[in-house]
């Protein structure tokens, strides 16, 4: 498998375009051809045939690691949930944070720990921990012997999820395990660059995660599907958003200008829980919903391509393996967290600091010796 790097780049409407930052073998997204490559590999043969786990090995030595360094993976990260839970204080105010960002940022920031491995534990047990204190119960202690994806379900739901369960939550983490040059990411990479420590990299990651122009609103496309309620309403709901100005959750990308290739991994799995059994309606109604959502803003602004992006497909994902849709973003960190270390360890082995240049628009002294 080749590791030939890839150049990343940021954008800013209004600003330069363009500007590279970072040179990295992690990830690259290619917006007019709707494609991820995640280390060599198109996401969609990575989600769903390819573990957590072994995904993070991937990222970690740019080779998917064999059965044998994948159980290795899996224990120790097993190991670091339960060291992460251990030294979390079931009464710390930050489990009683109404916004799970909040919360998340709070009690990562308090981790006494460093590398990509315990920094992922520390953040599912965070996430976790949050999401059942917020309903009121009691926490649950991690099953070290248990896969990732399948242990932050337990620790949420007091329960073993059925494997069809845990598989989905385990393509959703994998999905969204890292996106190129993302704000998330490149506020981890700036911290990196000064020289500070692990933790202070992936709470910048949280903080810049919190903001809604970059955590995104799976949460409301799922009220928006409840709005919606059956798939003969999508055409006039839509209509009806649409003419009072109001914007359509879930559609349109900063990147990409075609379908974002995450919905369409996203929504095979909601595929294979619809067929165990396990997620039954909200399919039909979602693709209903984004029929009719493209079809109509195409209509109105056919200059801008407005498609399905990840956000879509993972309300209906995240909603039937048992996740509140108020936990949606935090679980999005959850996945996310193992990029962002990623991309830690890339810039910190530059030894650069990343100083961008702006562009000063303000006022001018008068010159020198003028009258």
């Amino acid at each position: 498998m080749t590791t030939m790097e890839t150049t990343a780049v940021v954008t800013a409407k209004g600003g330069l375009d363009g500007v590279v930052v970072a040179s990295t073998r992690l990830s690259d997204v290619d917006g007019e051809r709707g494609e991820l490559i995640v280390a060599g590999h198109r996401v969609e043969d990575l989600a769903g045939r390819h573990s957590f786990e072994r995904v993070m090995g991937l990222l970690a030595t740019a080779a998917l690691p064999d059965d044998a360094e994948t159980a290795r993976l899996t224990r120790a990260l097993g190991e670091a949930r339960g060291r992460a839970f251990d030294a979390l204080d079931p009464h710390d105010p930050a489990l009683r944070h109404t916004d799970g960002m909040d919360a998340l940022r709070a009690l990562v920031a308090r981790a006494r720990v460093s590398g990509t491995i315990d920094l992922v534990a520390t953040v599912a047990v965070a996430a976790s921990a949050w999401q059942r204190s917020r309903r009121g119960q009691a926490l649950v202690a991690p099953d070290a012997t248990a896969s990732h994806a399948a242990d932050v379900l337990h620790m949420i739901t007091g329960e073993h999820a059925a494997p069809p369960v845990a598989e989905a939550l385990d393509r959703y983490l994998v999905t969204v395990i890292d996106h190129g040059m993302n704000a998330s990411t490149f506020a981890a990479r700036v911290v990196a660059s000064t020289g500070s420590d692990d933790v202070s990299c992936i709470v910048a990651a949280i903080g810049a995660l919190k903001g809604p122009l970059h955590g995104g609103a799976p949460g409301p496309v799922l009220d928006m599907l409840d709005a919606v309620a059956r798939p003969d309403r999508a055409r006039a709901w839509i209509a009806a958003e649409l003419e009072a100005g109001r914007r359509i959750m879930g559609m349109g990308h900063r990147v990409y200008r075609v379908r974002d290739p995450r919905a369409a991994v996203l929504e095979a799995g909601i595929e294979t829980l619809e067929r165990a059994g396990i997620e039954r309606g909200k399919l039909a109604l979602a693709r209903a919903v984004e029929h009719e959502a493209e079809t109509q803003l195409a209509a109105r602004h056919p200059d801008r391509p407005l498609r399905a992006n990840v956000e879509f497909y993972t309300a209906i994902l995240l909603d039937a393996v048992g996740i509140d849709r108020a936990a949606f973003t935090p679980t999005f960190a959850i996945g996310r967290v193992a990029g962002w270390c990623a991309h830690v360890d890339e810039q910190r082995a530059t030894g650069r600091l990343i100083r961008p240049a702006s562009r000063y628009v303000g006022a001018m002294p008068a010159p020198r010796g003028a009258d």
